[in-house]
């Protein structure tokens, strides 16, 4: 029997990869998104172009009770990503931040109670529900901030802080999540996720920053940096992530309930400029043209995640090295230069 899906936000980034791999694999797909990012159309335009499985689309907005209803039911698998992804829009607007991110995600958990019960749900969650650390010690050296303590990472014990509207409607979703699967018994997974790039991540200034990063390095070369350039992230590759949510759904008995930290591990991190700046450059062939502005709210300065959870409930591991994931998003970038022109134009 087919297997029936259904992508929220999956004319997104991640979405547009995961609705790849799963048309790759024959399963027929249900795109629920309400094109609203200038890339979605083209991403969408793009999966209609792709062999394998069946897809179907819903333009609706994710609180739409009606379309999700609709789209949901008899799902053997839901990705729920549809978000409003930004920090500084959700200062901006915390009003359609919460609509969206906590909203958004109760109505699609009801949907699924009613409709889906048995389907295997996947949420997008984030770091930044950890709030900025501060009870991390952080100690300076020349190229980045690390861990005064010397632990490896941010692990799932660390205390929960909801800084920013954003990290109040992600962190109140990640909640709902795992608690309908405690009182209703759903099929939920929450994944935690760190810095994700990969291709068709048409980033923008306040979200996506690696693929900003590079994008401004096709058109013009000139860059802000917010801080100052030491604050580290782990990247994980997007592939990578698809892998750790197909074994999620593998292993349901084990992640069922469960939210996981997932990045790139310490192995993938880099300071954001004073690490990746150089790595960039050679990669670009030019150099940047870099302005420091002030620290944005409720930037950490240095999220690492600790997979350990991940790598043993679910035999996963990083595989692709961030070295070759940049060069490889450049490529793709360099290659793609008439839609980065047109979406930047």
């Amino acid at each position: 029997m087919t297997k029936k899906v259904l992508i929220t936000g999956g004319a997104g980034f991640i979405g547009s990869n995961v609705a790849k791999r799963c048309l790759d694999r024959g399963e027929s797909v249900t795109v629920l998104d309400d094109l609203s990012r200038p890339s979605a159309p083209l991403n969408l335009a793009w999966l209609r172009t792709q062999a394998g499985g069946e897809l179907d689309f819903v333009q609706a907005d994710v609180t739409d009770q009606g379309a999700v209803d609709a789209a949901i039911a008899g799902a053997d698998v839901v990705y729920h990503l549809a978000a409003q992804t930004a920090v500084t829009i959700s200062v901006q607007d915390p009003v359609l931040d919460f609509e969206t991110n906590l909203r958004g995600s109760l109505v699609v958990l009801e949907a699924a109670r009613r409709l889906a019960p048995d389907a295997a749900l996947i949420f997008s969650s984030t770091n930044k529900v950890y709030g900025d650390l501060e009870s991390a010690a952080l100690r300076e050296e020349e190229t980045r901030y690390v861990y005064a303590d010397g632990r490896s990472g941010i692990d799932e014990s660390e205390a929960l802080s909801f800084h920013s509207p954003y990290g109040c409607s992600k962190g109140g979703a990640d909640m709902y999540f795992q608690d309908y699967h405690r009182i209703y018994g759903l099929n939920t997974v929450v994944f935690r996720q760190s810095c994700i790039y990969g291709p068709r991540q048409f980033g923008v200034e306040d979200q996506g920053w690696v693929a900003w990063f590079a994008i401004k390095g096709l058109l013009d070369g000139r860059l802000n940096v917010y801080g100052d350039g030491k604050q580290v992230r782990d990247l994980l590759h997007v592939d990578d992530l698809m892998d750790a949510y197909d074994l999620a759904i593998e292993h349901l008995a084990v992640a069922g309930g469960k939210a996981y930290n997932i990045g790139g591990g310490a192995e993938n991190s880099l300071s954001i400029w004073r690490e990746f700046g150089p790595l960039l450059e050679r990669a670009m062939g030019r150099t940047m043209d870099i302005t420091f502005r002030d620290w944005r709210p409720g930037d950490q300065k240095v999220f690492i995640s600790d997979n350990r959870r991940v790598m043993a409930d679910l035999g996963w591991r990083p595989a692709v090295p961030v070295e070759d994931g940049i060069r490889a998003l450049v490529d793709w970038l360099q290659q793609h230069r008439e839609l980065v022109e047109t979406l930047n134009a």
